[in-house]
């Protein structure tokens, strides 16, 4: 019997939909109608013989077939794109790109989308910075670097919004507010957008605060509320374990919102390193 063999324009949608949340979200992304969408979702659970999403609500969720089929899809899909990549790269690709990120993303994902690209494009050479996003848009404008990534747009015009985050508080295990104390803040110094976010949030509630700690790195932060000097805003994916996110109502917090997050690159038209990393942190933060 011959062995079925998925689709691969198939898996990618399945992947960005379930990356992204929605499969409309997907349909907008990969530059198809909805109902096409819908054809391959169906094609893919025909192939599998196995049903993948099931409704939750108003949102459709995994099952668990789905689970197994959305880790396998995201290995062929990196295989495709590396083995495409590499060949490529034989003839076409080299030079060297120089990036910056914010400490949340070098801490997490930045490592494993370094080497990932560094497989597919051997002859390139990366330079990364870690900072802050004031100095990394800063160092684009000067051409120090070819492409960053920073929460908010860092007044500038020249940058686009790839994403959004919900921020949310995070304290000490065992964490109670003191609603006749000011709340302790441990934030990274001004300019901020998390620090500022937090602050604007309290002050519309009429919540008293005080700064309790203020750093120049998220190393700094996680200290300090873990030695439970204050809370302080970020985003889920950077919360270390030891650590955890405040239910806002349960903390008497007020909810921080969502943040923008910004793809800074020193021209119209990058490089083909550049471009081609460009597209590959497209996929990782999208």
């Amino acid at each position: 019997m011959i062995p079925t063999n998925l689709d691969m324009d198939t898996l990618r949608t399945f992947s960005v939909g379930m990356e992204l949340g929605s499969f409309a979200k997907a349909a907008d992304r990969l530059g198809r109608s909805p109902s096409a969408i819908s054809l391959q979702l169906r094609k893919l659970e025909e192939q599998v013989g196995e049903r993948l999403v099931q409704k939750s609500g108003r949102g459709l969720v995994l099952t668990e077939a789905g689970e197994i089929l959305l880790g396998y899809a995201r290995r062929i899909l990196d295989l495709n794109d590396e083995a495409r990549a590499a060949v490529r790269s034989i003839t076409r690709l080299d030079g060297w790109v120089r990036i910056g990120v914010p400490q949340d993303f070098a801490e997490t994902w930045l490592p494993a989308l370094l080497g990932r690209f560094s497989r597919m494009h051997p002859k390139v050479r990366i330079e990364a910075r870690v900072d802050r996003g004031n100095s990394l848009a800063a160092a684009v404008d000067k051409g120090e670097l070819d492409i960053a990534l920073t929460w908010g747009r860092q007044e500038r015009q020249a940058c686009d919004v790839i994403a959004t985050r919900h921020a949310v508080w995070i304290g000490p295990q065992g964490f109670t507010r003191d609603p006749s104390e000011p709340l302790p803040l441990v934030a990274i110094e001004a300019p901020c957008s998390f620090r500022k976010a937090a602050v604007d949030a309290l002050e519309r509630e009429g919540i008293a605060w005080r700064h309790a700690f203020a750093s120049p790195s998220l190393a700094g932060l996680w200290a300090a509320v873990n030695a439970g000097l204050g809370v302080t805003p970020r985003v889920a994916e950077a919360v270390p374990p030891y650590l955890r996110i405040l239910d806002p109502k349960e903390a008497g917090l007020p909810p921080l919102g969502t943040l923008e997050l910004a793809l800074h690159t020193s021209r119209d038209r990058p490089e083909p390193p550049v471009a081609e990393l460009r597209t590959l942190l497209l996929g990782a933060v999208g």
